[in-house]
């Protein structure tokens, strides 16, 4: 159970990074100094129908209706600005509540009962920037697989909620296609450089505080980071993005090496209201989850994954077709899983700020050389609320 809630937890931290600089209130601004404020609530209806088969073979079924938040935690977002001569500063702090704090892990402990709104900051950062570029210090999001999340047609949505992980009882958001295509890009502690865009193309490369691979581990390097991204047009009306990323620690735990390492890639091409979204990462040494090497601590453990949507849009109007599939494989066990998820999904804007969404997401899992797997339909109708 502490495993479930620990994965659950970690979701929580998913970004609104590609939203909040589109949907923002000015609160102050003054001779180049501004402050603003941004936000999302969102709550969905959700219905799970889930099979699930143990190690004899036998199966068990449940229905389970939630009323939870969807991929996306509810947060606000608070932004100062200081634009001086050539030299601009930046700051921002952001807050994530969870609303499924009420009586619904009634079988996990009597501390989980009753409300638990678990606040949890993931970014408080200062960045300065000019025309050489930009630095940012303080905690954010990392850089590897990033784009693969903030590119996710889902992200608005809802997405894979499997029993595998405790999704369906969690008491935070669902995940996306996390495990289901790419890893979460956890927040950090950095220092990160990134470029001024030439040509279309974006640089970053990052100093992140490392992830410790054991209790008393040695890490005598910082975490690396980077990511390479491409942004243009194809022709009038057609845009293309293109992206890379990777990650590199090592730490050293009783005298042993344990090396982590990854990457993730990805393409974007929209043109005329159509989308075609592909993307994926390989890793060693990491989690297929969270990307967290102390969650498998093995340099046996190898993951992949890829993500491949399609979407249309007329108006107020958005359909996504979507279908991801990760495979962990840890070698020095001999296990194997693979995680996928198959989705439609409808946003509906009734009113600027204000998005209907009906999804509708097939989950599965499967263990090589065992009957323990899982099947997971959920119907998700909802609405998501942006300023």
């Amino acid at each position: 159970m502490k495993t479930k809630i620990t994965l659950c937890s970690a979701a929580i931290a998913c970004s609104l990074l590609s939203l909040n600089t589109q949907a923002a209130v000015t609160l102050y601004e003054n001779d180049g100094m501004s402050f603003s404020s941004d936000g999302l609530v969102n709550v969905f209806y959700s219905n799970s129908s889930i099979e699930k088969t143990d190690a004899t073979g036998a199966t068990s079924d449940r229905d389970q209706s939630r009323v939870r938040m969807g991929f996306l935690p509810n947060n606000i977002g608070f932004n100062f600005a200081n634009q001086m001569s050539d030299v601009k500063v930046d700051v921002r702090s952001s807050f994530w509540v969870s609303v499924n704090d009420s009586d619904n892990n009634r079988d996990a402990s009597p501390n989980d009962l009753g409300t638990g709104t678990l606040i949890d900051v993931r970014q408080f950062y200062g960045k300065v920037s000019g025309d050489w570029g930009e630095v940012l210090i303080g905690k954010d999001f990392g850089l590897f697989n990033r784009e693969n999340i903030m590119n996710d047609q889902l992200l608005l949505g809802f997405g894979q909620t499997s029993d595998f992980f405790g999704l369906v009882d969690g008491g935070n958001v669902s995940f996306g296609n996390i495990s289901t295509g790419y890893t979460y890009t956890f927040p950090k502690s950095q220092i990160t450089y990134r470029s001024k865009e030439m040509n279309g193309f974006k640089f970053a490369v990052g100093l992140m505080d490392p992830n410790k691979a054991a209790a008393g581990s040695s890490e005598d390097m910082p975490r690396l980071e980077a990511e390479l991204i491409y942004s243009g047009k194809v022709s009038d009306g057609a845009d293309f993005k293109a992206w890379a990323s990777a990650v590199t620690q090592s730490s050293q735990v009783a005298g042993k090496d344990h090396d982590q390492s990854g990457v993730g890639y990805g393409a974007k091409f929209s043109s005329n209201g159509f989308s075609l979204t592909a993307s994926g990462y390989q890793s060693e040494g990491l989690g297929h989850v969270a990307g967290l090497d102390h969650l498998v601590g093995s340099d046996d453990n190898e993951s992949s994954g890829f993500l491949v949507q399609g979407a249309f849009s007329s108006g107020a109007n958005r359909f996504v077709l979507t279908y991801g599939e990760s495979e962990n494989e840890n070698k020095s066990s001999s296990s194997e899983v693979t995680h996928s998820n198959a989705g439609v999904a409808y946003f509906r804007t009734l009113y600027t700020g204000v998005t209907f969404v009906a999804e509708f997401n097939k989950t599965e899992v499967e263990m090589a050389g065992s009957p323990m797997g899982e099947e997971n339909n959920t119907i998700a109708l909802g609405a998501v609320l942006t300023f």
